[in-house]
């Protein structure tokens, strides 16, 4: 980045993982002059004062164009997207948020930004290399040949390479990170887009709630994931964004589990232990995987350590917290 001061967008603000990064950017002192979400305002997880915010479906060329005016960078993580029950679902959708990061690297290359940030997907790695719960941690490389997620994995590798010709072609600094499994509070944890942590939290919760102590799990509960707990991915964000990487990079914690140990650690922390039933026939992803993070220590000398069991005790809380505002039982 250049030596004056930075003046960012964050596209998809109004979602999870975007809401904590325009928090996150704002107490490094950046400037975060305009946050875009397709939401309305009052459907956003969180909305932060001082900030622009607005509501714009960021697959019109002309919405792109006006979220980039004035900025020096974009941190383009919106896309129309959720855990495995939805994207196995919704392929069609999914690919279709190739529209919005087509036209935010236009809009960005036409504003004359100078850095784009670009949140790709560990479901762009080969299918093949995920096939066994013990499958070997995936390394960059491993994305290649290509065979990703049918899908939300075509279209997050797609649009990694069109930052990689953007820069090549026009001068447009980018960065690529691929995220793992991200959990936290002030996310979605019903509705059918949850993600594994904030599903297995809502269902203990219930069974504690309702008195019926059964939990399904979705799969045999032998896969394996690691989940990286989100005040890691926001740092690792800016410190990808703010580095000389131009590769995509793993951004993942290497701490793996089964779907059942996981399972475990939120019995654990809601004091509770559930008759479990698996659901063969339900979406459950791949068998295998987990991020080898030796190529973001080698370039930053860092990687994601929140431990799970800290992090899901947070998200348990804060999920815990939202159920019984809104009465559940």
């Amino acid at each position: 980045m250049s030596e004056k001061r930075e003046r960012a967008v964050v596209c998809g603000a109004g979602g999870f993982i975007g809401g904590h990064l325009v928090k996150s950017l704002i107490a490094q002192g950046v400037d975060v002059i305009r946050a875009v979400d397709i939401k309305p305002l009052n459907e956003w997880y969180q909305v932060t004062d001082g900030v622009e915010n607005l509501a714009l479906d960021l697959k019109q060329k002309d919405n792109c164009l006006t979220a980039a005016t004035g900025a020096t960078s974009i941190y383009q993580l919106a896309a129309d997207m959720g855990g495995i029950g939805f994207i196995e679902n919704h392929k069609a959708l999914c690919m279709l948020s190739v529209l919005i990061n087509t036209h935010m690297l236009m809009a960005a290359r036409d504003k004359s930004v100078e850095r784009f940030f670009y949140s790709s997907s560990a479901c762009v790695y080969n299918g093949d290399k995920q096939n066994r719960p013990d499958s070997p941690a995936l390394k960059e490389e491993d994305a290649y040949p290509a065979m990703p997620e049918d899908g939300y994995g075509w279209e997050k590798l797609f649009s990694e390479r069109m930052c990689r010709h953007f820069e090549e072609d026009f001068g447009l600094q980018c960065r690529v990170a691929r995220f793992h499994n991200v959990y936290g509070p002030f996310g979605t944890w019903d509705g059918g887009r949850e993600k594994a942590p904030a599903a297995m939290c809502r269902k203990v919760i219930e069974a504690k709630l309702s008195g019926k102590h059964e939990i399904e799990i979705w799969g045999d509960g032998s896969q394996t994931r690691s989940f990286m707990y989100i005040d890691d991915c926001v740092k690792g964000v800016r410190m990808i964004f703010e580095s000389d990487i131009h590769e995509p990079l793993n951004l993942g914690s290497s701490e793996l589990v089964t779907i059942n140990q996981l399972v475990d650690i939120v019995e654990e922390i809601g004091g509770i232990k559930l008759k479990r039933s698996y659901d063969l026939n339900a979406p459950k992803g791949v068998n295998g995987r987990n991020s080898d993070n030796t190529l973001i220590l080698e370039k930053l000398g860092w990687e994601p350590s929140i431990r799970l069991r800290v992090g899901m005790e947070k998200t348990y809380n804060w999920i815990e917290s939202e159920m019984l505002a809104s009465g559940a039982r």
